[in-house]
């Protein structure tokens, strides 16, 4: 199995919006992330998934 996972600034990045709204939406639950020592890490099929159901909104 081959995982990919973003950062919350890479994620950020990709959605042009600040770090806190990812913050915002991983703790509503609307964004699948794992936390790895003090960071947040979330699985590229999970944001996949995530931009998918924005598009179909």
């Amino acid at each position: 199995m081959n995982y990919e996972f973003l950062t919350v600034e890479e994620t950020a990045k990709i959605l042009k919006v600040t770090k806190m709204t990812i913050y915002r939406y991983i703790k509503a639950g609307k964004l699948t992330a794992y936390k790895v020592g003090k960071d947040f890490r979330i699985n590229k099929s999970e944001f996949d998934k995530f931009i998918l159901a924005i598009k179909q909104g």
